[in-house]
């Protein structure tokens, strides 16, 4: 005779979970990041949307799935500061030379990129930026996510498709 597995959507066991794991998840987060402030703030974060998803995690699975969001949601913001930085650093070089009406265009470029990046349904973003500010190959992608090599190819493909379409057919990705 099998039992239940308890409802995540229960407050107590939604509780209990918390307890057992927002120590060690955040430890693990701070071991990767060195910012005990932003290892909380994921943490919290993925315990916010734990709730919101309660009735989709099954319990046995919830440990496995707190990690796997931490880790994305962590390797989701090193990405989004390496693009930063990656502006900043070109910004920096394009000002020397540049003409005014140049550097207007090239912001609103990076405006609109931005926002094109950020629109993108969540998993094609994850590999998109995974790919081409992390340098991964599709099969580290791949193993980071927990899908397929081809389930990275179509997601990459699906997110430069709707890229092009954003950005215009002369893009280079």
């Amino acid at each position: 005779m099998s039992e239940q597995e308890p409802s995540i959507c229960d407050q107590e066991t939604y509780d209990q979970i918390f307890r057992n794991h927002y120590d060690t998840v955040t430890r693990y987060l701070y071991y990767k990041c060195g910012n005990l402030q932003q290892a909380e703030d994921i943490v919290q974060n993925v315990f916010v949307k734990l709730w919101e998803l309660c009735a989709s995690v099954s319990f046995s699975k919830v440990k496995a799935y707190i990690y796997r969001a931490a880790n994305n949601t962590f390797l989701n913001e090193k990405a989004h500061e390496k693009v930063v930085l990656k502006h900043l650093r070109t910004k920096e070089t394009d000002t020397d030379n540049a003409t005014p009406e140049y550097l207007l265009e090239m912001e609103e470029f990076r405006e609109k990129l931005k926002k094109a990046i950020a629109n993108l349904p969540e998993k094609q973003r994850e590999v998109y930026l995974l790919s081409r500010m992390e340098k991964k190959s599709y099969l580290e992608i791949s193993q980071i996510v927990g899908i397929g090599v081809k389930g990275v190819e179509r997601r990459i493909s699906k997110a430069l498709l709707q890229l092009r379409e954003v950005l215009g057919n002369d893009l280079k990705f």
